[in-house]
């Protein structure tokens, strides 16, 4: 192919025909037109053009998202009737359906619950390096979901629907608030380096919205974070592969100029021309050896380079956790709006996920630790640079696990009740919003619970966004994030 082949013919296309129509008459009425399509706002500025419905108490969001269904009452929910009637049968006073067979007797948690901070906020040991920060964090113990199925409820908690084809929080965000860091993507997701949870990409993927919006995903403990963000071959040089992306960019620019308004190929084309911007600017994001030590040892990593065995332990998970959590504050730092890390791949045996139907123990142990001390240091290390104040971190799962006994070790799903957390920007610290029953089986207010809608909404009222206002309209339909619900949990609120 020569380079007159690629040359398109200079017929305008309708923008072009449009501007230059009427003396200008047509430029004014397509800004116009661009104006009033959401989907034709550039990326960089984001929807909102940098004008929010409400002075934000946060700027950037961190969700930390246990794939699997960590258990409550195992972890953040102590319940000290079922320490009195552990071994007891259980009985809900009503027909429950379960997921497998998880109807044995009352289990007390696996884990010793001790006090911490001025709140008094009962731990479980699995959890208890967080003891340092609880004071800092908010739980909602009252949160129900609407299916014990992974994929499902996974859907659920990530993009607000429970069924593929709607965007994630983090698309959401990116499409409304916009790049800072025009040499990072704004919304970056860190799956579990062994793996994607149920769903895998589509629990961050654009959906109807701008491509532009969706996750870029990271694999940091990998030879290679980034797939495709450089050329490996060894034949490639440098100077063949920005040839070859200039002569793509040339083509791709031609053929959009020429049918405006695809979403899909304009982001191809921001993703060629930030993916050359990334090959400098994310090496030395992703380059902790420059961080003091002190810091490492803080986030787990003081084993970095270790050998591990074939059995789940503390200190892998300690430094497979931690460094995403390090590596999330660096981006942060940069400018980076929205940060996913995920904890827990998809099922697998022996279990590397919070699918706790076997051993609660042996399982939720090791991970809940691991993912305890990098969270404590990520809250403890923001805090200290000035950032937890205008930093959101959501604490996630996509249900809870059952009050009685799967076999003699594991926990049941339970989709009827679980828990959250948030701290950060905007959130006061040291509460409880909301409150399970006396067994966590079920909410204590069951004609009040807590819905991941109200969550969304509120994290989008500390960014400055009316839940109601941020709307797309797909398939004849006004969507948002929080579908056709969601309120204020104002308990949450500083």
């Amino acid at each position: 192919m020569t380079d007159q082949q690629t040359n398109y013919p200079a017929k305008p296309s309708r923008r072009e025909f449009l501007w230059n129509s009427g003396g200008g008459l047509g430029g004014i009425a397509l800004a116009s037109m661009l104006g009033a399509d959401p989907l034709e706002v550039s990326a960089r500025s984001g929807v909102l053009g940098g004008v929010l419905h409400h002075p934000p108490k946060a700027k950037r969001v961190i969700q930390l998202f246990m794939a699997g269904a960590a258990s409550h009452l195992d972890l953040w929910d102590h319940k000290p009737w079922l320490e009195e009637h552990h071994g007891e049968a259980s009985d809900f006073g009503e027909k429950v359906e379960l997921f497998q067979n998880g109807a044995g007797p009352w289990t007390k948690s696996y884990f010793q619950f001790r006090p911490y901070g001025e709140s008094g906020k009962h731990l479980s040991d699995a959890v208890a390096p967080l003891g340092e920060v609880v004071d800092d964090i908010s739980f909602i113990h009252n949160l129900v979901g609407k299916t014990g199925v992974h994929s499902q409820a996974t859907y659920l908690q990530a993009t607000g629907f429970q069924r593929p084809g709607f965007p994630g929080m983090g698309s959401w965000i990116s499409y409304a608030l916009g790049s800072v860091n025009d040499n990072l993507p704004t919304f970056v997701v860190l799956p579990d380096h062994r793996g994607f949870a149920s769903n895998g990409p589509k629990n961050w993927g654009s959906a109807f919205l701008p491509a532009s919006s969706q996750g870029t995903t990271i694999f940091p403990q990998r030879e290679n974070p980034i797939e495709n963000l450089t050329a490996r071959a060894k034949y490639v040089t440098k100077q063949a592969d920005q040839s070859g992306l200039q002569l793509l960019n040339r083509i791709n620019k031609g053929y959009a100029a020429e049918r405006p308004g695809d979403s899909r190929l304009e982001a191809r084309i921001e993703s060629y021309e930030l993916a050359a911007r990334m090959q400098l600017s994310a090496p030395e994001v992703l380059d902790i050896s420059q961080e003091p030590a002190f810091i490492k040892k803080m986030y787990g990593l003081e084993n970095e380079g270790a050998t591990y065995g074939p059995e789940i332990n503390v200190p892998e998970e300690a430094e497979y956790f931690g460094r995403k959590c390090l590596i999330a504050r660096r981006l942060l730092e940069k400018g980076v709006r929205f940060v996913q890390i995920w904890s827990g791949n998809d099922n697998g045996f022996p279990r590397r996920n919070w699918d706790s139907h076997e051993d609660i123990k042996r399982d939720h142990g090791p991970l809940a630790e691991g993912m305890a001390i990098g969270t404590a240091a990520l809250i403890k290390d923001l805090k200290q640079r000035d950032m937890l104040k205008d930093t959101l971190i959501l604490w996630t799962t996509e249900f809870g696990r059952m009050p009685s006994s799967q076999g003699s070790k594991g926990r049941d799903h339970n989709p009827f009740v679980f828990t959250n957390w948030l701290c950060g920007g905007g959130i006061q610290g040291g509460v409880t919003a909301g409150e399970s029953d006396q067994w966590g089986f079920k909410p204590l207010d069951r004609d009040n619970p807590t819905q991941v809608y109200d969550i969304h909404a509120t994290m989008l009222h500390l960014l400055g966004i009316d839940h109601k206002r941020l709307t797309v309209r797909n398939n004849g339909i006004d969507r948002r994030l929080t579908d056709v619900h969601g309120h204020l949990v104002k308990e949450l609120l500083a």
